[in-house]
């Protein structure tokens, strides 16, 4: 059993892996080139939720992440944080320039084409690109809450497939798993579930939830 300073260790080095980017106020490249439109760079410690909201308030349109990022089982806690940061981007509706990093063929199996399409994927074959930017579009694997129960929308992988999230130990968990729990610390029936569904990641030792919350539904509904 990991000792209490291992914890808080592990803790602390999930905390510090807060990813760097690179700040604009539109989503035009020629726009972003005027004076005042670039706000710089800067490490977003925080919660990838609060921190996109703040950004959104303060004008942020277009972000880019300036290290790759690892989509493989065992990418490191910065490209954990930095997928997390993207879904939450990707839900606000901001323009992210990201480069992704495959070494196992996880990005052929559209787990992440949810999330805004990178500008590359070292790795992996072209069409894999190519799909994703080709079969991306907004809200493509959400989560909306209700009272007493959640549900995803997810066209990752082209039908629709809905689940209805309505267990007391499975909604509790929702919204640690927004930023991330410690694999071993998720309840037994949690875990399986919403593995066996593919709607976490595992990686650094946390998994997080997939799905993206409901910010804006898109019109026509239908198409979600």
């Amino acid at each position: 059993m990991p000792s209490r300073s291992a914890e808080r260790t592990d803790a602390a080095h999930w905390r510090a892996a807060g990813p760097e980017v690179e700040l604009w106020l539109d989503y035009d490249p020629a726009a972003r080139e005027l004076p005042g439109f670039a706000l710089g760079r800067r490490t977003l410690a925080g919660p990838a939720q609060t921190e996109v909201t703040e950004l959104h308030r303060a004008g942020v349109r277009c972000l880019r992440l300036t290290e790759p990022v690892r989509l493989c089982a065992d990418a490191p806690a910065a490209s954990a944080r930095a997928l997390m940061l993207l879904r939450e981007a990707t839900g606000q509706g901001l323009v992210v320039q990201w480069e992704a990093v495959c070494a196992d063929g996880c990005a052929a199996r559209r787990r992440f084409h949810h999330l805004y399409p990178p500008e590359a994927v070292t790795g992996a074959a072209p069409e894999v690109l190519a799909d994703w930017r080709a079969s991306y579009f907004p809200s493509k694997c959400v989560l909306r809450r209700g009272p007493g129960f959640a549900e995803v929308r997810d066209r990752r992988f082209g039908t629709l497939e809905l689940f209805t999230i309505d267990e007391p130990g499975h909604l509790a968990q929702l919204d640690a798993l927004a930023e991330g729990v410690e694999v071993g610390l998720l309840p037994d029936a949690v875990h399986r579930d919403f593995a066996d569904a593919g709607l976490i990641a595992e990686q650094a030792g946390r998994a997080w939830f997939l799905p993206m919350r409901v910010r804006r539904w898109p019109f026509p509904s239908l198409t979600v």
